[in-house]
């Protein structure tokens, strides 16, 4: 068994404690499979995200999020939930925990859990009992619906994971909706007792210590009671909700989700946090083009979601007008919203993947790129490994496991190779993620990578993000202020970000030539150094090398 890294000294900083805390944290996800097997069946469980707890707190980040760990079948891998209130069996048990939380609060951190509201499994005793008949008391608690005259589905609504979102169900002679896989039914938000069911379980974790939720799916909770079928996408596809081959693309959803009654679920949802002090929320929204329209609607007013991220930032868009663009959209139409920004998740290509072919030297860009995201206004997701550079791994259709990847290979080929386990030491079989064979291939390239070895160099990716969220966790400029963006041409980015008295000038090349910025006239700037980045000021002009940057305080 390989020892873990030193466990970190309680964080020591005044926003633990303060119900404010999520505004510009820094919150890092844990895929339970994939972080660290504790037993040897090649499966992550929640005692080995416990014992690497010390590690994530070294980075410096506020909080982690896990991935869902509740009893499931595992046919989306614990996004099919068949129970609410209790731990699946390969994850531990509930008493771990109640353990990895108390570890996780001892050293400084708060933990926020998935919650998969939207469809449970087809296994839940809730879907049992209502596929029985049209008369028992859960009849109504998922989405039931009668055949066309001709037999085909009520609506043309389609399935993220391809095909038809309608299950036809022999026992009811009804369709139910499932908007991703078949075993993962919908439930019917419009009924009450649905609502007040759900809340109950989400109140049983908050009466366990955690401090948030990050909500899955957040915007596909309602459908229309109405049954209307989906306009076709004028545009074509965008390839925001789903990869160009999946006609999921192809349809504006207004009929099956981001729905107007969502916002009274979110409303009691946060009434229930709001007897929690402290607690937050981070909603998924997905929405097309729309996204950042419903990100913005869904944390406005106080009295919703605290936070909410869209895919913008998780797919190929790159460059100085593609951030702006999407920087600004957010800020004009949410004035009073909290927005959380991500590279890279669970879902999407490793962006250190998406960006490389974009420079000559992917490591330097990666220490370009999380220095920009953890400079942003807003809170921050970190994905387990990014830190690391970590890539996608290119795997065989034989390894695959993710049923949305097997469904289109091989032109779209899923999300294992975003999930593969963690590693933690060269020398060690696996990269000491298990002592046994991985769910998932352990490639070389990432062994390479682990912590171990680049721990010992001050110049590698690890460091950095270690050296820039501690600096990010020390000025409120940056994890509260405002953003004002400068007038920037060609590949440099540059913004100001202000809070109180104080505001730091950052400039950002995201090109592979040099380039030169000129400060506002009259701006006075010290530059802050120790961050990594090469860049100088003289003469109210910023020299950037190739993918660096630049921050200074204004004078």
């Amino acid at each position: 068994m390989n020892k873990p890294l030193p466990a970190s000294a309680p964080a020591a900083h005044s926003r633990f404690s303060s119900p404010t805390w999520w505004r510009g944290a820094v919150i890092y996800q844990i895929y339970p499979r994939s972080f660290q097997d504790s037993n040897g069946d090649g499966i992550g469980d929640l005692p080995g995200i416990t014992r690497r707890l010390g590690y994530v707190a070294d980075l410096g980040v506020d909080a982690i999020w896990l991935s869902p760990f509740f009893t499931s079948p595992m046919k989306d891998f614990g996004y099919d939930v068949s129970d609410y209130r209790d731990v699946d069996p390969i994850f531990g048990t509930l008493k771990d925990f109640e353990a990895l939380v108390d570890e996780a609060h001892r050293l400084g951190m708060k933990v926020m859990i998935d919650q998969v509201l939207s469809h449970t499994s087809d296994q839940h005793p809730w879907f049992a009992e209502s596929r029985r008949d049209k008369t028992n008391p859960k009849a109504d608690w998922y989405v039931w619906a009668d055949a066309k005259p001709d037999g085909t589905a009520p609506t043309n609504w389609l399935s993220v994971f391809g095909g038809p979102a309608w299950e036809w169900d022999s026992r009811r002679c009804q369709y139910y909706l499932h908007n991703f896989l078949a075993s993962q039914p919908d439930l019917n938000f419009h009924n009450d007792e649905v609502v007040e069911a759900l809340l109950s379980d989400v109140e049983f974790w908050l009466q366990r210590g955690v401090d948030g939720f990050r909500l899955d799916t957040v915007n596909y909770y309602f459908h229309d009671q109405e049954l209307r079928s989906n306009p076709p996408l004028e545009s074509g596809p965008t390839g925001n909700d789903a990869p160009a081959v999946n006609p999921y693309g192809r349809q504006l959803h207004v009929y099956d989700k981001t729905r107007p009654e969502n916002i009274g679920f979110l409303k009691k949802f946060r009434a229930l946090l709001d007897r929690y002090p402290g607690t937050t929320t981070v909603g998924e929204v997905g929405d097309g083009d729309r996204s950042l329209d419903t990100m913005a609607e869904y944390t406005s007013g106080g009295d919703k979601l605290h936070m909410c991220y869209t895919f913008d930032f998780l797919g190929n868009g790159y460059g100085r007008e593609f951030v702006t663009n999407t920087l600004t959209r957010f800020e004009t139409r949410a004035t009073d919203g909290w927005p959380c920004w991500a590279w890279s998740n669970h879902d999407v290509v490793r962006h250190y993947t998406r960006f490389a072919p974009k420079s000559t030297d992917p490591d330097r860009l990666a220490r370009l790129m999380s220095s920009l995201l953890l400079s942003f206004r807003g809170s921050v997701c970190l994905y387990q490994g990014e830190e690391l550079g970590l890539g996608e791994v290119d795997l065989a259709f034989e390894d695959l496991v993710d049923p949305y990847g097997i469904r289109f290979w091989p032109e779209f080929k899923g999300r294992d190779g975003c999930r593969t386990p963690m590693v933690w030491d060269r020398n060690a079989p696996y990269g000491g993620f298990s002592h046994g064979k991985p769910w998932l291939p352990v490639p070389a390239e990432h062994i390479a990578r682990a912590p171990d070895g680049q721990l010992a160099d001050p110049g590698s990716i690890l460091a950095h993000y270690r050296q820039f969220i501690h600096f990010r966790r020390s000025e409120p400029a940056l994890f509260e202020g405002d953003i004002e963006f400068l007038p920037s041409t060609g590949d440099v980015l540059a913004f100001v970000r202000r809070h109180g008295n104080t505001a730091i000038v950052c400039v950002f090349n995201l090109g592979p030539e040099a380039a030169d910025f000129a400060l506002p006239d009259g701006t006075t700037v010290e530059a802050i150094g120790g961050l990594g980045f090469t860049a100088s000021e003289a003469g109210g002009v910023v020299s950037l090398p190739p993918e660096d940057a630049f921050f200074g305080r204004v004078r």
